[in-house]
């Protein structure tokens, strides 16, 4: 039986390198052979034992690559074609699928909800971080790659690319909006690039850690607000005038920052949450305007599918952002383990690493 390397989580602490047979393809199913990975900030929760799988599992839900094999019942895609998947790979058949919800897919379940259920890679089957995965319901979920991307321009789309945009249009970004992106890592780095291309004409970022704060003025935010330095909610209530921001966007998953940014929006604005949470959030009285402010809170999940990931992709080939900046460090696979200890510890100003065979 052909074997591989790949990336598994052994125990709290841990994620090594081991030897792994090649999966063998179902009927629906593609064999991708990797040619670039990455690493997210969810991977290291699980290395750490912050968010539960089980043990043996192949972490690492980001993949581009070229498939390798197609089941019997895969059609309109070859063997040999430059694909992607999204982190989220919904069956595309289920209740959930069938209204929008692809992350919240419950497949075969009698009611077809499951609570980040569209999530698989790297959560509830063998993930990505490895030279080779099997991606489920292939023909909902493989998004041929336009040919003159390289790997690392499209390696933001299956996760961080779509999830940071996810929290502008759920956010309800409109033309003339003034945005507050709380926490300049990736996702909130790509929520700022997404609240561009709604039309907010001031992205403001909150952040302390100088090389994201770089990355965010080239990437075209307005203002930065370092949180070490300054007050974050007097600063963005005098730059906006006392008017308070129409959408702000919680891209850490911390009370402090989920407070923040329900303090700095406008009567009526939109505090959009993509930060995973880890102990319940309290919702401070004032801030609330005891429930009278007609504010909305919403919180997003990754979207995925081949469509979601076509058009992160028509949007990177269109030259209107370059989530591929992002990438900062690279590693072969057999250096996986000091890749999570870079990554883990945010050291040597990292943001993404780019992990190749």
């Amino acid at each position: 039986m052909p074997r591989m390397k790949a990336a598994v989580f052994v125990e709290r602490g841990r994620i090594v390198l081991e030897s792994r047979p090649v999966p063998d393809v179902g009927p629906l199913d593609a064999l991708i052979r990797i040619s670039t990975t990455t690493i997210c900030g969810t991977d290291v929760h699980i290395q750490r034992g912050e968010y539960p799988v089980r043990k043996g599992l192949i972490v690492g839900h980001e993949p581009v690559g070229i498939i390798e094999k197609l089941g019997s019942q895969v059609a309109g895609y070859k063997e040999g074609q430059r694909v992607i998947a999204g982190a989220i790979t919904p069956c595309g058949h289920s209740y959930a699928c069938l209204c929008g919800q692809h992350s919240q897919d419950g497949g075969t379940a009698r009611h077809g909800f499951k609570p980040a259920g569209g999530w698989r890679f790297g959560n509830t089957i063998d993930g990505c971080q490895a030279e080779f995965v099997l991606v489920p319901d292939a023909m909902a979920n493989l998004a041929p790659v336009p040919a003159p991307l390289t790997d690392e321009q499209v390696l933001m789309c299956p996760d961080i690319m779509s999830t940071g945009f996810a929290g502008a249009e759920n956010g309800g970004v409109r033309v003339g909006d003034t945005v507050a992106v709380f926490a300049l890592g990736p996702i909130g780095l790509c929520a700022a690039m997404g609240a561009r291309l709604m039309g907010a004409t001031t992205v403001i970022g909150v952040d302390t850690v100088p090389e994201r704060m770089t990355m965010a003025r080239q990437l075209g935010v307005d203002q930065v607000v370092d949180y070490r330095q300054a007050d974050p909610v007097g600063s963005i209530r005098e730059l906006t005038g006392g008017r308070g921001v129409d959408v702000a966007i919680e891209a850490l998953g911390q009370q402090q920052t989920f407070e923040n940014a329900l303090r700095v929006l406008r009567p009526g604005g939109t505090l959009s949450s993509l930060g995973v949470y880890s102990t319940d959030l309290r919702i401070p009285l004032d801030a609330f305007a005891a429930g009278l402010g007609d504010n909305k809170i919403v919180t997003s999940l990754c979207p995925g599918g081949k469509e979601r990931m076509r058009r992160l992709m028509a949007v990177v080939a269109s030259g209107r952002a370059d989530p591929g900046a992002l990438v900062t460090h690279r590693f072969r696979l057999d250096q996986i383990e000091q890749a999570y200890e870079l990554f883990g510890h945010q050291r040597d100003g990292v943001l993404k690493v780019a992990i190749t065979p």
